[in-house]
């Protein structure tokens, strides 16, 4: 598929969006994990997990109302569903790279995070506009 100079700037502009809703979305789920890791025995594992599932929520209602366009006819229960499903791989993909982060490369979890949500992020963005859009 080619891309004309309107594709491209709509898809910048969708782009920006999605970055704005996952700003707001990694600073709930950064901040959960550092609640959750610091203030219960649960540790940084369990505490990623948990946070980005808690985001992931947010993440989904603020991003089918402000980034995605769902095709038209879908019922909200399907798009919910691939999306928790996209979700899940992120989170399978968020868990690997904070443990190798983490366990490998000795980096505190926190900043871990950061490293790991930029890498999940990509793979959000254009695994939700394949599947959520199609």
């Amino acid at each position: 598929m080619k891309m004309d100079k309107e594709d491209w700037i709509s898809l910048g502009i969708q782009f920006a969006k999605f970055g704005v809703v996952g700003g707001i979305c990694f600073a709930l789920d950064w901040g959960l994990m550092v609640l959750f890791t610091e203030k219960t025995p649960m540790g940084y594992f369990r505490a990623t997990a948990l946070a980005f599932a808690v985001s992931s929520v947010l993440n989904y209602i603020l991003s089918m109302r402000y980034v995605y366009e769902p095709k038209e006819g879908r019922r909200r229960r399907r798009e919910f569903i691939i999306f928790v499903i996209l979700a899940a791989i992120g989170l399978v993909f968020n868990q690997v790279i904070m443990w190798l982060e983490v366990e490998f490369l000795g980096i505190f979890y926190a900043l871990a995070k950061v490293f790991s949500a930029i890498i999940v992020s990509i793979y959000n963005f254009f695994s939700r506009k394949a599947f959520l859009e199609a």
